[in-house]
């Protein structure tokens, strides 16, 4: 292990940084909407909805992202429909074919969390929204999304860990992000070793601080289960 070749590969993959950390946070965020909408489709009681939903899950589930990112980025350039369409400027750049591939793949995953979160709501609590005289999107922005949410961020964690990784795929279509680059200085160096352990070394501190900050998200939304705060009376030791 050469530590100044590992030092001097840190500097060039930290470069790729910004570009990993833009296409995980643009995919995910752009997913997040598309899983609500599946995940509502899912609930909605709608049989055309929820057979899309169903079909839509099912596709992308099924699949390899690989496979996936493939069609999309050399196969809608296939059609002349999609290369005379308004959305060719688009669809011919490799970053937003990339971007396009993840939220569509992590939109299928993330769905069915979300719609798990929504189904752990205790009906009794809608209900009692109800009773109060709550319309219906305030019953699910004050009380079915905050709870749904508590209970779907340890799994929608891990899916975005997961995207996180999966950004490393996006170096097939010529983007320079983290992976791009190690692939680059592999082919003139021809040293595997020190490339690809600071690559991973690199990944495993994005994904750690990642994980640090849904663990403080997730003890936010939970309160019931903090420790309580001992009142000024017993920090001083006194009886009453």
């Amino acid at each position: 292990m050469d530590i100044a070749f590992a030092s001097e590969t840190l500097v060039s993959l930290l470069s790729a940084l910004p570009l990993t950390l833009e296409l995980a946070v643009t995919a995910i965020a752009l997913g997040s909407v598309l899983a609500l909408a599946l995940a509502l489709a899912r609930l909605s009681g709608i049989l055309v909805l929820d057979w899309f939903a169903r079909a839509y899950v099912f596709v992308f589930r099924g699949t390899p992202l690989l496979v996936q990112i493939f069609l999309i980025y050399y196969g809608l350039s296939q059609f002349p429909a999609v290369r005379h369409s308004i959305f060719w400027p688009v669809l011919r750049e490799p970053y937003w074919c990339a971007v396009l591939a993840l939220m569509l793949n992590t939109a299928a995953y993330a769905s069915e969390i979300i719609r798990g979160g929504l189904l752990s709501v205790p009906h009794g609590q809608v209900e009692a929204a109800r009773a109060c005289g709550m319309p219906p999107f305030m019953i699910f922005r004050r009380i079915v999304m905050p709870l749904a949410t508590r209970q779907a961020l340890p799994g929608y964690g891990n899916e975005m860990i997961s995207m996180v990784k999966a950004t490393s795929l996006a170096s097939i279509i010529t983007l320079m992000e983290i992976t791009g680059v190690a692939a680059r200085i592999i082919s003139e160096t021809y040293r595997v070793i020190e490339v690809f352990v600071v690559a991973g070394a690199i990944y495993l501190a994005i994904n750690f601080f990642l994980t640090r900050l849904i663990a403080f998200v997730e003890h936010r939304l939970s309160p019931h289960q903090r420790q309580p705060m001992p009142i000024r009376g017993e920090l001083k030791g006194e009886t009453h």
